[in-house]
């Protein structure tokens, strides 16, 4: 999707500089897909771009949107003071980190029934990047299991703000399940 000029504006005059310095404690977290945390946090933040979104609590948050999930000791502190809008940016971090008491599915659930729209967004364009990851990911399970936690959980959360997104993810899955059936097939005499 190509900006309109309101939009290209209003990304110029967004200062992200104090959670880009705070995603760089993602650096040291190493992904199971390759690479680490930060890269996520910032192809997460291209991929809302992409779709359109420019929403500056929302973008903010995309990059630091694992920090409390993935750095346990993490100052929460440097993020709701991060600027004025850092309570804003912490609530919807808070909104997308999994909370130790649920798991997985209760995750999903919780966002999709009750997330704020920007949450369902951060949500859906997070498993997008790591849909596009997984294909570094050479652990068949975990494709296979990732691919119908999508289905199941995510597209109808996709499905609440976004057709595009919805399609999008549709072709990941699609074609991480056929990467799958040939990773089978090369394995099978």
């Amino acid at each position: 999707m190509v900006l309109t000029t309101e939009g290209r504006d209003k990304l110029a005059n967004m200062i992200s500089a104090p959670y880009l310095g705070l995603a760089t404690y993602l650096i040291s977290v190493s992904r199971r897909s390759s690479g680490n945390q930060f890269r996520h946090q910032c192809n997460t933040r291209a991929i809302i771009i992409d779709y359109g979104y420019i929403d500056s609590v929302l973008l903010k948050a995309s990059l630091v949107h694992d920090i409390l999930e993935d750095i346990p000791e993490f100052n929460q502190d440097l993020l709701l003071n991060a600027d004025f809008e850092g309570p804003q940016v912490f609530q919807l971090v808070l909104e997308v980190t999994r909370r130790p008491e649920e798991d997985k599915t209760a995750f999903l659930r919780r966002i999709t029934e009750q997330g704020s729209k920007n949450a369902k967004i951060l949500k859906c364009c997070d498993r997008i990047s790591n849909m596009h990851d997984m294909g570094f990911v050479s652990n068949e399970a975990f494709i296979e299991r990732y691919c119908n936690e999508t289905e199941q959980f995510v597209l109808p959360m996709a499905a609440l703000v976004d057709s595009d997104m919805v399609r999008e993810l549709t072709d990941l899955i699609k074609s991480r399940r056929e990467m799958l059936a040939i990773l089978r097939c090369r394995r099978t005499p």
